[in-house]
């Protein structure tokens, strides 16, 4: 019985440890682009992002938006599996393409690391959309 409670403990530890390593990295990345710039800005965020997401495993989304009553404030919901998957997916040749064509387009940049609510239901969301 001694033996067993240890082996859960163990196993319960070595779950942990292994989820903590795994923690998904989001970010909202609050954007405004000089309006001189906008419809070129766009077309090369929607190139990026949708690479990003077929190209890389670890990017499960790079989801660009725009504010209605503000066309030139974008906001980009950023869900990566990893701490490494965005550090890997920040030296691939399409973000670096993003990040240099766009630098002069960029007015403000704000990077706001999120934590998830509901890890559970998140899933599930993604399963809702079809092509």
């Amino acid at each position: 019985m001694k033996h067993g409670a240890i082996s859960i403990l163990i196993l319960l530890l070595s779950q942990t440890v292994f989820a903590q390593k795994n923690i998904m990295l989001i970010r909202l990345s609050e954007i405004e682009i000089d309006s001189s710039y906008i419809d070129q800005y766009k077309t090369i965020l929607k190139e990026e992002s949708k690479a990003s997401v077929q190209l890389e495993p670890g990017v499960i989304s790079i989801y660009p938006m725009y504010q209605k009553e503000a066309p030139t404030h974008i906001r980009i919901l950023e869900i990566y599996a990893s701490k490494e998957a965005y550090e890997a997916h920040l030296k691939t040749p399409h973000f670096q393409t993003y990040k240099s064509t766009t630098l002069k387009m960029v007015k403000s940049l704000k990077l706001i690391d999120m934590e998830a609510l509901d890890v559970e239901t998140m899933p599930l969301l993604f399963r809702k959309l079809k092509e």
